[in-house]
């Protein structure tokens, strides 16, 4: 349906607008949540690259109760989207299913009281989904939109090794097998640029995203931020980031081999300059956006061009 509307790619916007017919924007809260890599059950120190202040607007200002996060993130937003009034409760920063059943279900309820809340997208780990974890999840899905997204981050298990992620692959395909039939959608986060990964590397994370066939995928480039291992990493000289040329080109090979019907959530990522490093080329993301377009139009392509089911 999406290249009826001239799209290469099936965007997210454009995907929510399908099914709710209105404009929808996500809202990002801060549970309170941490990770089994940071508090010493799988590792200590939290994945290489990450600062989750960099990673979530909730992270970075004083915290609110749960409704009080979604007003101020209603508000901010209002001065860009001032016709949108529709909005999913994104529970954003650390792993927000790594809890108690008792302790996530007043949680997601809250949210789902906000009269312009329509639906939940959870970020967590294949690791913290517990069977009574994804049948709350399942239970929600019956009732609203509910969309979970797993860290995937690579198919390769020596990548994952380096970013001090705390499981393999194997711990990704297990936890899309026990969500599949629940009734929610599944997302996955690749980040392309790892190092050590070689341009065939990364394109064989789009064709094993393809093989799983998952709802969607939220795909961005390896960013320093301070105050990290990698930030560390990448002073010393140890590790180089990808440049805009050489993501752009890999952006849409990669969805070149993508199903389309799966979702593309986002296709950058960036930092607060307070919180940055670099590359500084993926600051500007209306930039990058319209690179990778143009590289979609220059090709004459589309997100399942090569794209080859089983």
């Amino acid at each position: 349906m999406w290249r009826q509307f001239g799209l290469r790619y099936q965007a997210y916007n454009f995907a929510l607008q399908q099914r709710f017919g209105v404009r929808v924007q996500k809202v990002s809260i801060d549970a309170g949540f941490t990770c089994p890599n940071v508090d010493g059950t799988v590792a200590r120190g939290g994945c290489t690259f990450c600062d989750n202040r960099s990673f979530s607007p909730s992270r970075r200002l004083p915290r609110a109760d749960i409704l009080g996060q979604i007003d101020q993130s209603i508000e901010r937003l209002r001065i860009r989207y001032q016709n949108c009034s529709h909005y999913l409760a994104y529970f954003q920063p650390a792993t927000n299913t790594y809890a108690p059943v008792e302790k996530l279900r007043p949680l997601y309820e809250l949210a789902l009281s906000h009269p312009q809340v329509v639906g939940l997208a959870i970020g967590t780990r294949s690791d913290c989904v517990p069977d009574d974890v994804l049948d709350l999840l399942e239970e929600l899905a019956a009732r609203t939109y509910v969309s979970v997204e797993y860290g995937m981050q690579t198919m390769h298990n020596r990548s994952l090794e380096w970013m001090n992620r705390g499981h393999d692959h194997d711990s990704f395909l297990d936890a899309v097998e026990r969500s599949r039939p629940r009734g929610f959608e599944i997302c996955a986060h690749a980040i392309l640029g790892l190092p050590g990964e070689s341009h065939e590397d990364m394109l064989a994370t789009a064709r094993e995203l393809a093989r799983v066939n998952i709802g969607a995928v939220k795909i961005h480039n390896l960013y320093c931020v301070k105050n990290t291992k990698l930030a560390e990493q990448v002073e010393a000289g140890e590790v180089e980031l990808i440049s805009r040329d050489e993501y752009v080109r890999t952006v849409v090979d990669f969805l070149e081999l993508l199903p389309p019907t799966m979702v593309v959530e986002r296709i950058s990522g960036d930092a607060p300059p307070d919180y940055f490093v670099g590359p500084s080329w993926c600051l500007d993301k209306p930039a990058v956006k319209r690179a990778i377009e143009a590289e979609f139009e220059r090709r004459d392509t589309w997100q399942g061009k090569n794209w080859h089911p089983d």
